[in-house]
């Protein structure tokens, strides 16, 4: 894989990619993205689109009832553990930060159900962080194209990636990967046809008839 084409190609599809959760508050981006896992964008946006209209800002909802924020976020799956991540987490905001997301990778990496993947997405997000957040779409673009083994963790992904693009374009490409996968490249059904990298895709390789 020629990562200069890969580049223009996502650049082509994508150029003003983007996180497709829908925040309008720092520890709205938070709680999203804790929730975000194993689950859909669309699918989270309806939830929280509901949880933030309730509890509308991060004093009222780290006063909020576990039962009640368990109840909200039942259609994302493993409601008991996420409903208990956002009191949590909305708990320390206010105890500890003054109700503000911190800019601090570890600060962020100690609050519950918050790991290496959440914290890039939000330090990229909110704070212009470049990072590189690999999340199962960017993972199997990436080991798809190539760019990583099969067996490497998100962890060897990412380092992988982050030697791979220059460091400005981090967060740009992590975005275009997500949307790539979500989008082009799916888990099942892939567009491989339509897809410019297919010649250089090992899953096409494979599979193709």
């Amino acid at each position: 894989m020629v990562v200069e084409d890969l580049e223009k190609y996502l650049m082509e599809l994508y150029p003003n990619a983007r996180c497709e959760l829908v925040y309008h508050t720092d520890y709205e981006l938070l709680i999203a993205v804790v929730l975000s896992a194993q689950t859909t964008d669309k699918r989270v946006n309806v939830v929280t689109e509901k949880l933030f209209r309730k509890y509308p800002d991060i004093y009222a909802l780290s006063q909020a009832p576990k039962d009640d924020l368990i109840e909200i976020v039942k259609p994302l799956g493993t409601a008991s553990r996420k409903g208990v991540f956002v009191s949590e987490i909305a708990k320390i905001l206010v105890s500890q930060y003054d109700g503000k997301v911190p800019n601090d990778r570890q600060a962020l990496e100690n609050m519950p159900g918050v790991g290496r993947k959440t914290a890039n997405v939000v330090l990229s997000n909110l704070f212009d962080v470049p990072a590189i957040a690999v999340d199962t779409h960017v993972s199997r673009v990436s080991k798809r194209l190539g760019l990583a083994r099969e067996d490497d963790d998100v962890e060897k992904v990412e380092k992988k990636l982050m030697r791979k693009f220059a460091k400005e374009n981090w967060s740009l490409r992590h975005h275009q990967l997500v949307l790539f996968g979500r989008y082009n490249c799916k888990a099942k059904g892939p567009d491989c046809l339509n897809c410019k990298l297919k010649n250089d895709c090992k899953y096409y390789k494979n599979n193709k008839r």
